[in-house]
């Protein structure tokens, strides 16, 4: 090996040891000047490297696999989400893939995951490009001494350039992203996406620590106010999770992934992956400025003839991306770790104008909700979608979940009665009709229901249960107008209300069908009060 920096990892335990070039924990700026170098990206003129991911500009959720062997076999919640892969075709694979790299310079950085000592998660990213390895520079918890000897616990290896052959390899098709709990080790090849790193690591967490730890991982965002209270937001794509727990007046703990231990809530990461499509200073202030030399900017596309970022140009894809290490947030908790929330807010982008702006839940709903993951498609924001579609993603995140929906909701549901949280369904979406008649629920009525409901301010209204659904909106919010509270009020027509609500009702029920024989009947009363024909 050469060209390293201060010492030589050990990769022999990759078959990797005798690689002529490997670039070892390498500084941003060292990564940035390496891209530079191998042409793979230019610098826009806020500083930041822009890169394209190539063909693949998110994850590809069907090339996803788990190694099927006796730490998965009777535990993985095996099926759409967790593909099974032969643990034979994994190990010619991992050789195929250290053969292709052994020939090649690689990058490789030592980091960690989980902010929570008690649950450091050690890990080795062994990438194909220097922007690869600057996202796992950023995304993942740097730590302060590192030991290029030893051995870590995990090992993740993504080379973009490496082509499976599914006809030998058992893959679907070229590109990969495969977890093997045994080896403890992640295969990434085909794909320079950056996303399928962070979300393998996400996905290991996801079975080790409710499995192992009896610690709930989540898909959430979470921040913390001037008195020390941490609030948790879930939401899927569009609900407003990044922008509602972006508030000045509080710290973040992070963007996207945590850990609910027995008294805290920690951080998973050491950076965010924000969405920049239509970004503005205005908008969405903190992610704007975050945009800086060390950077990365993904999929973005520049205004004609200049280095300036033009985010509403979506040409690439709508999923453009920046990553950035949490302390470009100048109002960042580090270590990022909170004590339990005392608030959990569930965001929906609701596109029939159905559900209430804010409501809340007993702890039976809370799990029902959580198990639903409920969210709307809008027309234009998906290829083939004209109207409003439901969408269902177990607790809020279906696509990372090694363990069936329920171990992740009777946890939530423990822990909320244990610490006696609050927990409020805030419908970011439509009211006054569905999407195409009524409107978005303005931005500034949103975040003062949250703040009121993070200020105390709704312990003591009145509420009201909804006539469909059985959750408790509050007759008043300060700073909100009272007539908005409840959607049925906000339509021309009640009765087409009460008509919609029911068929939006039915698919909550319909989708619960699957989850129902792991539920008791007190989450399964916490639904909607609708039955379906059938």
């Amino acid at each position: 090996m050469k060209r390293v920096l201060n010492q030589l990892p050990d990769l022999g335990y990759l078959n990797l040891g005798g690689a002529e070039e490997v670039f070892y924990q390498l500084t941003p700026a060292q990564l940035v000047q390496a891209a530079l170098k191998r042409n793979e990206g230019s610098l826009a003129d806020s500083g930041a490297l822009a890169i394209d991911t190539g063909k693949f500009t998110g994850r590809s959720p069907k090339d996803r696999f788990i190694v099927e062997d006796d730490v998965t076999r009777n535990t993985v919640w095996w099926g759409d989400v967790n593909i099974k892969f032969d643990p034979a075709k994994f190990d010619t694979l991992y050789n195929k893939m250290t053969a292709y790299l052994s020939g090649r310079p690689f990058f490789v950085r030592d980091a960690c995951a989980c902010a929570n000592e008690k649950y450091h998660l050690d890990v080795r990213v062994i990438t194909e490009t220097a922007y690869q390895n600057l996202f796992v520079h950023h995304l993942f918890i740097r730590p302060e001494v590192v030991d290029a000897k030893s051995k870590p616990e995990w090992t993740v290896i993504a080379a973009p350039g490496f082509m499976a052959d599914p006809a030998i390899d058992g893959t679907r098709q070229e590109n990969f992203s495969i977890i093997n709990f045994s080896r403890k080790m992640i295969l990434v090849g085909g794909t320079g996406y950056t996303g399928e790193i962070k979300k393998g690591i996400f996905s290991v967490l996801n079975f080790i620590l409710p499995h192992d730890k009896k610690v709930l991982s989540m898909h959430c965002s979470a921040n913390v106010g001037p008195e020390g209270d941490t609030a948790v937001f879930f939401g899927l794509s569009g609900t407003g999770k990044t922008t509602l727990s972006a508030d000045p007046q509080r710290n973040l703990i992070g963007d996207d992934e945590h850990g609910w231990s027995d008294y805290s809530i920690f951080n998973f990461e050491g950076g965010c992956y924000a969405k920049c499509v239509n970004l503005t200073a205005e908008s969405e202030p903190q992610i704007f400025n975050a945009i800086r030399f060390g950077s990365l900017l993904e999929n973005i596309n520049f205004y004609k003839g200049t280095s300036r970022v033009n985010f509403a140009d979506v040409e690439k894809t709508e999923n453009t991306r920046v990553s950035y290490p949490l302390n470009y947030i100048n109002n960042a908790v580090i270590p990022s770790i909170g004590a339990s929330p005392k608030n959990i807010f569930f965001l929906t982008a609701d596109a029939f104008g159905i559900l209430p702006p804010i409501s809340k839940l007993t702890p039976e709903q809370a799990m029902y909700y959580f198990i639903s993951g409920y969210t709307a498609k809008v027309a234009g924001t998906e290829h083939g979608v004209v109207h409003p579609e439901a969408t269902f993603s177990a607790c809020f995140g279906k696509a990372f979940l090694p363990l069936h929906p329920i171990t992740y909701a009777r946890l939530l549901g423990h822990k909320i009665k244990e610490h006696d949280v609050n927990v409020w369904l805030v419908n970011t979406g439509w009211t006054g009709g569905a999407f195409g008649t009524g409107k978005r629920m303005r931005l500034k009525y949103t975040r003062a229901m949250i703040t009121a409901a993070l200020n105390g301010q709704l312990d003591n209204v009145h509420f009201e249960p909804h006539h469909i659904f059985n959750v408790n909106i509050p007759l008043s919010c300060p700073h909100v107008p009272d007539n908005i509270l409840n959607p049925r009020k906000t339509w021309a027509n009640p009765d087409e209300y009460d008509e919609r609500a029911s068929e939006l009702a039915a698919l909550f029920v319909k989708n619960f069908e699957q989850y129902a024989k792991y539920s008791t009947a007190e989450i399964l009363n916490a639904g909607p009060a609708v039955t379906i024909s059938v």
